[in-house]
C-alpha cells in the first residue's frame, strides 16, 4: 500500500471487497470531530468533486469519524470495509493523521486541488493501527537568509501535514534579515528586513548578485500562519536569535551593538553568508529591548517553546569591549562564555515566568546550561547526550545527518553542492537516540527535526528540491517504530514504497529531486559550491577541517 510514514500495524484483507467513495458518499461526524470532518471534507471534495455532505442525524455515513479517549492523543485507527471507512483518533490530531492515511489509500489524485476526469476512488479493505514514536517531529525553515512569501510558507505547512510532521521551527531573524514585524521597533523590518545584495554560491567565491533582497511578515501574516498550522495540528515554534546572528538588528538599532569597539552606525544588514562578528552588547538596555520584542512574539505565537538561538556567537567584540568586560566584572562572571550563559539564563527565567520554555542550539551548554532550557542538538550528538544526561529535554537534529541544505549526491550537477553527501538512504538510516542514552536519559529526547537553511535556496522550487524526497524519509524516522540499529532498517522496502509516494509528491506540486538526479533547471550551472573535505565520524561528530 506504499504508506509513508509506515504505520505500526497494517492488516490487509485481500479477499474482501474495497470501499468505493462516490458522489453520494456522506461523512458522519461524532461529537468532538466537527473540525476534523470539515478539514477532511475540504481536502477530499476538492480532489473528487463530491459534496460529501454530513450524514443525517442517527444515520450511518460512508466516512465515519469518532474520538476514543483511551487512545493516545496522536494515535489513530482506520478500518476500511465495503460499507464504510471508520476513522478513530485519540484526539482531533489523531483523526488528522488518520485522514492523511486515508488520502494515501485513495491514491495520488486525492492530493490534487481539482478532480481529474474519470478518476475512481477506492480504498482496499484494511485495518490500520498507528501512533508516532516522537512527540516533536519537526522541520526548521530558515526564512531569514532568503525570504519565503506567506503563500510559500502555507504550502510548506501542507507538505508537513501530509507527512504527519507536527512542528514548524520558524527561523525568523539572523544577520541577513529580520522577518517579524515588531510594532514597538519598526526599524527592525524597515531596515533589518532588507539587504543590498546577496552572495552567489559558496562564500569562498566572494561573488554577489547586486540585487536587493528582503521582506517580512506582518503580525497578522504570522497569526494567519499560526492558525493555518494549528488547523493541521502543527505547532509553529518561532526563533528569534540572540546574542549572535544579529547584524540585521544592529543595523536597524546601532545602540544594540558594541559601540565602543565598532562603528555600528555604519553597518547595514549583512550581505555575506556565514557568521557575522557583530553581536549584541550585553547591557541591561539590550535585555529590555529583547524583552519588548519577545512580548510581541508571545502574543503572536502560543507555542510552549520559544527558540532563542544561542549559537555561533563570536566573542571577539566582547573581549575588546571595555563595556562588556565591565559587565563581566559587575556580574562576577568568569569569561565571555559565562556572559553568554547569563543572557540565556535571563531569558530562560523571563520565559518561564510567562509559562513558556526556552529552547536553544547546543551552544547554550557553554558556560552552564540554563535551568529548564531544552536543547536543539545540531553539532552532532554530543550536546544532546550531555543535555539529556543532565535531565534536559532534547530535540536531535545533527547537521551531519539531517541538514537538508547539504548535497544529495556527488558531482557538480548538484546545485550549490555544499556539505556532506546525504542521500535519501542516509536520512532513512538516521537514528535520533544514540546508543549512549538509555532509560530516563533517552526519554529526554522528546523528538527530532530536519533543518532547511536557505543560503543557497532563493525560491520555493529550491526548497522543494533540497527538502524532498529526503523529508519523506525523515518523517518515517520521526514517526515510525523502526529498528534502532540503522543497518537493520528495510531500506529496500522503503525504496519500493517511495516509488508509490513520488506520484503523491507530483500531485502536491512538489519539485523534488528525482532518483535519477536533478533536472536541467535545478542544476543552476555556474553556481558551484564547496563540498566539505571531511565526513562524520562513527558517532556523527564533524571531522571536516
Amino acid at each position: 500500500m506504499d504508506l509513508i510514514p509506515a504505520p505500526s500495524h497494517v492488516q490487509a484483507r485481500a479477499d474482501a471487497p474495497p470501499f468505493v467513495l462516490h458522489a453520494g458518499s456522506r461523512i458522519a461526524a461524532a461529537p468532538g470531530t466537527g473540525a476534523a470532518a470539515r478539514r477532511l471534507r475540504a481536502e477530499l471534495s476538492a480532489a473528487t468533486g463530491f459534496d460529501l455532505d454530513p450524514a443525517a442525524a442517527g444515520q450511518d455515513g460512508d466516512l465515519v469519524l469518532a474520538i476514543d479517549p483511551e487512545l493516545g492523543a496522536e494515535e489513530y485507527r482506520l478500518s476500511a470495509a465495503a460499507d464504510a471507512v471508520r476513522l478513530t483518533g485519540g484526539s482531533a490530531a489523531g483523526l488528522a493523521h488518520a485522514a492523511q492515511t486515508l488520502r494515501q489509500l485513495l491514491g495520488p489524485a486525492a492530493y490534487r486541488s481539482a478532480p481529474l476526469p474519470g478518476a475512481s476512488w477506492t480504498v482496499p479493505a484494511v485495518e490500520v493501527r498507528d501512533a508516532p514514536r516522537f512527540g516533536w517531529r519537526g522541520a526548521m525553515l530558515d526564512v531569514s537568509r532568503h525570504f519565503m512569501p506567506k503563500a510559500g510558507v502555507l504550502r510548506f505547512i501542507d507538505q508537513l501535514a501530509a507527512h504527519k510532521l507536527n512542528v514548524l521551527h520558524f527561523h525568523l531573524t539572523d544577520d541577513q534579515g529580520w522577518r517579524i514585524e515588531v510594532k514597538r521597533y519598526p526599524k527592525l523590518t524597515e531596515v533589518g528586513g532588507w539587504r543590498e545584495r546577496s552572495m552567489v554560491g559558496y562564500r569562498a567565491g566572494k561573488r554577489h548578485d547586486d540585487q536587493p533582497h528582503g521582506g517580512y511578515y506582518t503580525q497578522d501574516d504570522l497569526r494567519e500562519i499560526v492558525a493555518y498550522a494549528a488547523a493541521r495540528h502543527i505547532t509553529v515554534v518561532p526563533e528569534v536569535d540572540l546574542p549572535g546572528h544579529n547584524q540585521a538588528a544592529v543595523a536597524a538599532y546601532p545602540e544594540l551593538g558594541n559601540t565602543d569597539v565598532v562603528d555600528t552606525a555604519a553597518l547595514g544588514t549583512w550581505t555575506d553568508w556565514g557568521v557575522s562578528e557583530n553581536i549584541l552588547n550585553p547591557s541591561e538596555a539590550t535585555l529590555r529591548f529583547y524583552e519588548h520584542v519577545l512580548e510581541e512574539v508571545l502574543e503572536i505565537f502560543p507555542s510552549t517553546f520559544v527558540h532563542l538561538g544561542g549559537d555561533e556567537c563570536p566573542k571577539d567584540q566582547w573581549k575588546r569591549s571595555p563595556a562588556a568586560q565591565a559587565r563581566i566584572a559587575e556580574l562576577g562572571l568568569e569569561d565571555e562564555f559565562e556572559l553568554q550563559s547569563h543572557i540565556i539564563r535571563h531569558f530562560d527565567r523571563w520565559l518561564a515566568e510567562r509559562g513558556r520554555r526556552l529552547i536553544g542550539w547546543d551552544e547554550i551548554l557553554e558556560g552552564g546550561l540554563a535551568p529548564g532550557a531544552a536543547v536543539s542538538s545540531w553539532r552532532g550528538y554530543d550536546g544532546g547526550i550531555a543535555a539529556a544526561n543532565a535531565g534536559h529535554d532534547v530535540v536531535m537534529c545533527p547537521e551531519q545527518h539531517v541538514y537538508l541544505d547539504h548535497r544529495q549526491a556527488d558531482g557538480e550537477d548538484e546545485p550549490v553542492p555544499v556539505g556532506w553527501v546525504r542521500t535519501l538512504e542516509d536520512v532513512y538510516r538516521f537514528e535520533p537516540v544514540p546508543p549512549q542514552l538509555d532509560g530516563d536519559a533517552a526519554a529526554h529526547v522528546i523528538g527530532t527535526q530536519a533543518n532547511i537553511w536557505t543560503e543557497f535556496m532563493d525560491t520555493g522550487r529550491d526548497v522543494d528540491y533540497k527538502a524532498f524526497p529526503r523529508l519523506a524519509a525523515f518523517a518515517e524516522v520521526a514517526w515510525s517504530d523502526l529498528p534502532r540499529d540503522p543497518a537493520a532498517r528495510d531500506w529496500a522496502g522503503f525504496e519500493r514504497r517511495m516509488a508509490g509516494h513520488y506520484p503523491r509528491l507530483d500531485a502536491l506540486g512538489i519539485e523534488y529531486r528525482r532518483p535519477e538526479g536533478p533536472r536541467p533547471w535545478q542544476r543552476k550551472p555556474g553556481i558551484v559550491g564547496r563540498p566539505l573535505a571531511g565526513k562524520p565520524g562513527p558517532s556523527g561528530e564533524n571531522t571536516a577541517p
